[in-house]
């Protein structure tokens, strides 16, 4: 579905992305792990052509898209929740997520996305009137990615949904996500928080200093000695910072 080939992305002189490779299979949902400042949310802002990759090439559905702007990539059936939510404070509920459609032109398909995402997040039907700015932080993220779905994207591209959000929140969180997807929507999810996002993901990747490091089945990461020292809080420091040096072994 979606495919990275020798992706690089710079910010001014600054190379973030190295030569990113990478794919994601219909009806997956792929995890994307690593620690701050690795390329994370670079690399979900390049495949959305926010930041446009420098070299490289992207293709989605075997056609290539990065010569694209961000309006046209939605037209295609990819969507972003955005890190931070970022939804519109002065507007109400209702007004946020039908923002989220305009690139759509039929209002019986508007329709039928909004009454979907009030299904999926039924809290959000209740304060429909209220202005996004009185939510609360896991409103405003269902919010966020009930904004992102009114696209129907076919490929939804989540950063950090669970960031600023109390556990049981950020488990709910995860949840809509895994319901997200079991009805036919694919995933491709950048998380800090890594045992939640290799717990629903089949796919994963470790991202570390804009490289690819590892990857493998998500089940497996989850076992990996040094996934589980580097990211998963069950090592020393000093092993999370000779993987960060690279000065530790690596299987890839």
């Amino acid at each position: 579905m979606l495919k990275l080939v020798g992706v690089e992305t710079f910010y001014g002189k600054l190379k973030v992305l190295h030569g990113i490779s990478f794919e994601v299979q219909p009806g997956d949902i792929v995890a994307m792990i690593g620690a701050n400042g690795a390329g994370k949310s670079t690399l979900l802002n390049t495949i959305s052509a926010i930041t446009p990759a420098d070299y490289g090439e992207i293709f989605f559905e075997n056609n290539r898209i990065n010569h694209l702007d961000p309006d046209q990539i939605v037209k295609r059936g990819i969507s972003q929740v955005p890190q931070g939510r970022r939804v519109f404070p002065e507007l109400t509920v209702s007004e946020n997520l039908l923002m989220g459609a305009f690139t759509r032109k039929s209002q019986s398909l508007k329709n039928q996305s909004y009454e979907w995402v009030l299904m999926i997040f039924p809290v959000l039907k209740a304060r429909l009137g209220q202005k996004a700015k009185h939510l609360s932080g896991g409103e405003q993220q269902m919010l966020a990615i009930g904004r992102a779905l009114m696209a129907h994207p076919k490929l939804l591209l989540l950063d950090e949904p669970s960031m600023g959000l109390a556990p049981r929140v950020a488990r709910e969180i995860f949840q809509i996500i895994h319901q997200i997807n079991a009805e036919g929507t694919t995933v491709l999810l950048v998380e800090q928080s890594a045992r939640q996002a290799l717990k629903i993901a089949n796919y994963a990747y470790v991202l570390m200093l804009g490289n690819i490091d590892m990857h493998g089945l998500a089940k497996d990461l989850l076992e990996n000695k040094e996934v589980q020292e580097s990211y998963l809080g069950e090592g020393k420091y000093t092993d999370r910072k000779k993987l960060w040096e690279g000065k530790a072994t690596i299987r890839r």
